[in-house]
């Protein structure tokens, strides 16, 4: 993603179930001094699962063995987790000419609900860590843990808390998109820059919404993105206040009532290209959780943004509970 207006560890299968199992056994509080939560609990653990497995697989820069082995996991992902998935795949002509091979992975979750919200994510890797402070490192492919693996982390763990819990504790049909192509916009380094660049799986599904494999019908999308970096806070990205306010005062609101409106301030951020954007421009009122350091010396999007720091020391679970949570409360409260 690019701003586009300034800003005024080896995991056994053993330990995954006992993970899994401890953060079903949380027990929800009902005093009213308390958060007054509603739903199952998102298990911030197994998120973090998540984000190392597909870290696992290194960088998952476009054209590359790793990113066609993540994509197998995370399609087997969602589908152990109870969603129809489908694939659309397509190739598109990047800025500096090569031809990229990308695959938007849609799983629904809930397929017969007529009522849909979209959750979406991208999972592809900055080929480049242009804005790490290493010059050297500036065409060094990112682990993108944060800038890609959490967002994905996060829905997928929303798929597993929403499958194991029957009934089905929201009213909604849920359909995951995530995006690819999204990281490969022009480097810092490129003479001339280009917004189109950005965000280019979320253009290709935003152009052919009427043939989509989800079938449309969304009262709305949120996108995550950066939903596990350290200090972070979510303002009211811009975009999403033009196009979405009625989203962004729900999801807000949702974050008071589970007890993470801390990470939510009501204050408005700066406008930023991202696969949000593609989405309202075809008529789908979307909103971007995207993160604002506005002291942040080296990014206002954090200082491990498109960095070689972009790794799994620096992704902290209180961060990825926070997101998880919120969109639980907001997907019950429906």
């Amino acid at each position: 993603m690019s701003l586009s207006l300034p800003f005024h560890s080896l995991i056994t299968p053993l330990s995954l179930l006992l993970i899994l199992l401890s953060c079903q056994s949380k027990k929800q509080t009902t005093q009213e001094s308390e958060p007054q939560l509603v739903g199952p609990t998102f298990c911030e653990d197994s998120a973090m699962v998540y984000c190392a497995e597909q870290c696992a697989f290194g960088p998952r820069t476009m054209n590359s063995e790793a990113h066609e082995r993540c994509a197998e996991w995370i399609v087997s992902k969602f589908r152990q987790y109870g969603c129809e998935v489908s694939e659309q795949k397509a190739s598109v002509k990047a800025w500096d000419g090569n031809t990229l091979h990308f695959t938007n992975i849609i799983a629904r979750l809930n397929p017969e609900a007529k009522q849909r919200i979209m959750i979406t994510a991208h999972w592809d890797s900055r080929p480049w860590a242009d804005n790490d402070p290493d010059e050297a490192n500036h065409h060094t492919p990112v682990m993108a843990a944060n800038d890609g693996a959490s967002g994905i982390a996060v829905m997928l763990e929303l798929a597993r808390t929403v499958n194991v819990n029957v009934p089905v504790p929201v009213n909604v049909g849920i359909d995951f998109v995530c995006f690819d192509a999204e990281d490969y916009g022009t480097p810092q380094w490129h003479s001339q820059q280009d917004e189109s660049s950005w965000a280019l799986g979320a253009q290709y599904f935003a152009k052919k919404i009427g043939s989509s494999p989800a079938g449309g019908g969304w009262i709305g999308a949120i996108n995550l993105d950066m939903v596990g970096g350290q200090g972070a806070k979510f303002y009211q990205e811009r975009f999403s206040k033009d196009y979405a306010q009625s989203i962004i005062d729900e999801v807000w609101q949702a974050a008071n009532d589970a007890g993470y409106g801390s990470y939510f301030p009501y204050s408005a951020g700066g406008y930023i290209t991202d696969d949000h954007k593609p989405l309202n421009e075809a008529g789908i009122p979307a909103i971007d959780i995207v993160p604002y350091y506005p002291d942040c010396e080296e990014s206002a999007f954090g200082p491990t943004w498109h960095t070689v720091s972009d790794d799994m020391q620096h992704i902290d679970k209180n961060t990825l509970k926070a997101v998880g949570q919120t969109l639980i409360q907001y997907l019950c409260e429906l």
